[in-house]
């Protein structure tokens, strides 16, 4: 089943999301060469692509996993959550519809 991790940012965040990002894509990228994840990416903390100094508020991952237990367990051990970058982490179920 897909599960939806739901990352919110503490504030000035992106010097320490910099510093992490290399571990944190790492992980992205083994999830993708599994072919477990359906789309990761930050949340822009203005409405742009590239949001320079202002950074991110959070981020979105939508992955395969094999229990509720096992996302979170995988979300708990993201470089960011060691570096600061997450105030908080939400973990829950998600059913794919469109596209399809």
């Amino acid at each position: 089943m897909f599960y939806a991790i739901i990352s919110e940012d503490v504030a000035d965040s992106l010097d320490k999301r910099l510093a992490a990002r290399p571990a944190h894509i790492q992980r992205l990228q083994a999830l993708q060469n599994e072919g477990r994840l359906l789309l990761a990416g930050p949340h822009p903390a203005l409405d742009t692509e590239n949001p320079g100094a202002a950074g991110f508020s959070g981020s979105l991952i939508v992955a395969e996993f094999s229990s509720l237990d096992e996302a979170k367990a995988w979300a708990a051990a993201d470089p960011y959550i060691d570096a600061g970058v997450y105030a908080h982490v939400t973990v829950k179920p998600f059913k794919k519809v469109f596209p399809q």
